[in-house]
């Protein structure tokens, strides 16, 4: 209930923050759902191809893949008992470790492993099958995050944040697979391990707050948010003349949708100050700030977030309602090639391997369905 009374609130606050403009010109017929859901069905032909006997996708990645893969599946209507689930099922219970993670014994990916392991048998969990293997994931994710555990005071840049690699430093979106891992597992704000993490994300925003007083928070206060105040602090998309971290759109999109499922409200600050930057950098062609670095990650945390907003609509600078499902729908499909499959032609961070922005595409897909 408290969930829905905060998309709610929302939703409300939505047309204080951006007066009702007339929308920009987007298919919303039939037909372009129809499209829609002749993309997804076509990508789901594609991954079946794909699978390989075991029910791996590019298994050189470890579970990662195999498991974004298996969570888009089941969010686009398959069954747990479907065969290409089933055996993707099975084959990521091999990943699961004495200590309750599911990774690959050597990887430096741990808790993204087994973060997006819990969002996919969360997705599959009938009549309590998986509940010993996600309570022992669950537990597993929450002593890998930066806290008392780990010697860190509250007042610590790493306090709070999950992340990856041997020293694992913490980041946002680690962080944020973090918050989806226990979203699926059913918490909420109140849990503990949660706000913990809004700690980590407040210091992820330009912007100097009670909740924010690094020493990269008034260096560039637009209110976006960027990779890091850990280490150093690291933004991909590089500093400003004034040593600040720059904003930059995936990220933004991230840290706002982490705030939401945290229960911050619409009217705090931060998610005002989120909000105006994403209406300044509204883009479908690109990941602002990034260009077209990562930009199918940032097709689903934009649809993710906005849909945690509980807006059908989103204003840009101007002040233009943009239907954002129609809109994104459009430019996904226009991208789709001709095996079903997607890829990003810039391959960084992995995108350009087909399983992977298949994945991503199908769980984008899943929020674009018609609303009326």
């Amino acid at each position: 209930m408290r969930t829905l009374s905060i998309l709610a609130a929302f939703s409300a606050a939505a047309l204080l923050i951006a007066p009702p403009q007339p929308a920009v010109a987007a298919d919303q017929s039939a037909e372009l759902w129809t499209k829609r859901d002749a993309a997804v069905a076509k990508a789901v032909d594609f991954l079946a191809k794909a699978q390989s006997p075991e029910g791996a996708f590019t298994p050189q990645a470890g579970p990662a893949v195999t498991a974004l893969v298996t969570a888009a599946l089941l969010k686009n209507g398959r069954t747990a008992d479907d065969p290409i689930v089933a055996k993707s099922l099975a084959y990521l219970q091999t990943f699961v470790q004495p200590d309750g993670g599911i990774y690959l014994p050597e990887s430096n990916h741990r808790n993204y492993e087994t973060c997006i392991s819990i969002v996919a048998f969360s997705a599959a969990n009938r009549e309590g099958k998986y509940d010993k293997l996600l309570k022992g994931a669950e537990a597993y994710v929450k002593d890998l995050q930066w806290d008392e555990g780990e010697d860190k005071a509250k007042s610590d840049p790493y306090y709070g944040g999950a992340g990856y690699g041997k020293s694992k430093r913490p980041d946002l979106s680690n962080t944020s697979f973090l918050l989806d891992a226990l979203k699926a597992a059913g918490r909420g704000p109140d849990d503990e391990a949660v706000q913990k993490a809004l700690v980590f994300v407040s210091r992820c925003q330009n912007l100097e707050t009670e909740f924010n007083t690094t020493e990269f928070s008034a260096k560039n206060p637009d209110g976006g948010f960027y990779y890091t105040p850990a280490a150093g602090g690291t933004s991909q998309a590089g500093k400003t003349e004034q040593g600040g971290l720059r904003s930059y759109a995936s990220m933004t999109y991230t840290g706002l949708k982490s705030m939401i499922y945290a229960g911050v409200g619409p009217d705090d600050p931060r998610v005002k100050a989120a909000v105006e930057w994403l209406r300044g950098h509204y883009s479908l062609t690109e990941n602002p700030g990034m260009g077209d670095n990562g930009l199918f990650y940032y097709y689903h945390t934009f649809a993710k977030t906005l849909d945690a907003l509980g807006q059908e609509t989103f204003a840009d600078k101007d002040g233009t309602q943009h239907s954002w499902r129609a809109e994104l729908a459009t430019e996904l499909i226009k991208r789709q090639n001709a095996d079903g499959s997607f890829t990003n032609a810039n391959p960084r961070w992995m995108e350009g391997d087909p399983n992977l922005v298949t994945g991503y595409a199908l769980l984008t897909l899943e929020y674009l369905r018609p609303t009326k």
